[in-house]
């Protein structure tokens, strides 16, 4: 299999390890009214002997150019800090982290302002099957499984030493080089890797009383319930934390906020902002109604 290489912008580091790093090409259907529309984005599920992390490339890349303006931003006057939203984040803003040998697994998401830390409680249930066929130059072998509100079909490698995958699937004889979901949703391939030397993150100071939104500040760990109970409220008013959150820093440090809007044009005023990011959340709920785990977000 033709391995594929990127170039990665690594944040400052203290230490580095090496991994096995595999790349997973993410087709999936974010409107279940418009199948047509299928997006991909490139995913990255790094392997240590500790566990994994599954993560987006895009996302990844855009985090560490953001954390490197804010970095030069904080030196040059901590007190003026303007933060502008990236043309492209990414499609896929969450993260699945999962620690050997019990593979405990978390999903790192966000709401609004807020970031969470969510222990996964349920393990996939897997039925093995006797169908093969080859992914890529691995051979393979079928699994089902019902998980998170799917029915799943994966494709097993024991050519591939891992009993991890993409997403929160672990629990077979070898590393998952594909799975889709019945309905054809949501699909994730294994188009690529290689072994990677990974520099540990360090953390960005914000000084006393400053928030920014997307940025820093620790996960909130709760657990499934909560969550919901925390999206169902998001969805009921999608700006709430950050007009409390612009309230607290306008009386310590100026803090600018930008977006823009349908048509290209760029704007500032924090009630127009406020009013812009409310009318695309609305229309975000609208379309992306199919996510990849749908009883989290019922």
């Amino acid at each position: 299999m033709k391995k594929i290489y990127f170039g990665l912008l690594l944040g400052i580091f203290c230490s580095v390890s090496a991994q096995n790093r595999f790349f997973y090409e993410y087709k999936f259907i974010s409107d279940s009214t418009d199948k047509a529309d299928v997006k991909k984005e490139m995913m990255l599920l790094d392997i240590d002997k500790n566990g994994s992390s599954y993560y987006s490339q895009d996302k990844f890349v855009a985090d560490s150019t953001s954390k490197a303006d804010l970095e030069k931003q904080l030196k040059l006057n901590p007190n003026n800090i303007n933060i502008s939203r990236r043309d492209k984040p990414g499609m896929v803003s969450y993260k699945v982290t999962k620690q050997y040998p019990d593979f405990k697994t978390y999903l790192f998401t966000r709401i609004s302002s807020d970031s969470y830390k969510i222990e996964e409680d349920q393990k996939p249930e897997w039925k093995i099957l006797p169908d093969k066929q080859k992914i890529g130059e691995y051979n393979s072998q079928k699994a089902t499984t019902n998980f998170g509100g799917r029915e799943w079909t994966a494709w097993f490698s024991t050519d591939l030493p891992f009993q991890d995958g993409p997403y929160k699937f672990y629990g077979l004889p070898g590393l998952i080089v594909k799975i889709e979901d019945k309905t054809g949703s949501h699909s994730m391939t294994l188009v690529g890797n290689k072994t990677i030397a990974i520099a540990a993150d360090k953390e960005t100071e914000l000084p006393q009383g400053i928030q920014i939104y997307g940025m820093g500040g620790k996960d909130i760990e709760i657990n499934k319930s909560q969550f919901k109970k925390a999206w169902k409220s998001y969805v009921n008013d999608p700006t709430k934390n950050m007009r409390e959150m612009m309230m607290k820093n306008t009386e310590t440090n100026k803090v600018v906020f930008k977006t823009k809007t349908a048509d290209g044009k760029e704007i500032s005023d924090p009630n127009q902002v406020f009013r812009e990011m409310e009318k695309k959340a609305k229309e975000g709920f609208k379309k992306n109604n199919n996510p990849i785990e749908p009883d989290l977000y019922k």
